[in-house]
């Protein structure tokens, strides 16, 4: 399938114009290479409880510290698709849920075309996930979230790409529900 690339650059000026490619493959579920979810350890005891999350010196995180942000969603919300040039992100959810997909835009990539799908958050496994760059990345908060996520760049106008929430080459439905079982 073929995407008219001048449909997919948005009309703000401001955004870099980071799109799907014109011959991306048909979407699929799958991994997507260079996505890590890190577990975590979590120690518990009568006081509460401790988790670590990222070390400078761990090797998910080679790409390095730039910028640590934190971003409130009510429940319902959904933010998609953001990409990034050369920007990794990190993830994290210690306040409610979020719904993740998670697109493989990169031609060059062995699982290009490949669509990731997961929860972050509470009563889900404690992970940070780590998302490379040129891989579209969104969300759906299912209640009330915070996500904090770290990037190995500070903020740039240049790296902040958008690509339709309801693009077709992509094909993901952010109002679908749960599949009924």
């Amino acid at each position: 399938m073929s995407v008219n690339t001048e449909e997919l650059v948005r009309e703000e000026q401001h955004r870099a114009p980071l799109i799907v490619a014109p011959d991306a493959p048909p979407t699929k579920s799958g991994l997507i290479e260079g996505v890590v979810l890190k577990g975590l350890k979590t120690n518990v005891d009568e006081r509460g409880f401790f988790r670590e999350m990222i070390r400078f010196n761990d090797d998910f995180f080679e790409e390095g510290f730039s910028q640590l942000s934190h971003s409130q969603m009510y429940t319902g919300v959904a933010k998609a698709w953001h990409i990034h040039p050369t920007q990794v992100d990190w993830w994290y959810v210690p306040v409610g849920v979020l719904k993740v997909a998670l697109y493989d835009n990169r031609p060059y990539s062995p699982t290009y075309g490949n669509l990731m799908e997961f929860f972050l958050g509470e009563n889900q496994t404690s992970v940070v996930t780590k998302i490379p760059p040129g891989v579209a990345h969104g969300c759906k908060a299912l209640t009330l979230s915070h996500l904090i996520y770290v990037t190995s760049c500070t903020y740039n106008i240049e790296e902040e790409g958008r690509i339709p929430h309801d693009h077709p080459t992509i094909g993901y439905d952010w109002n679908a529900g749960p599949t009924i079982k």
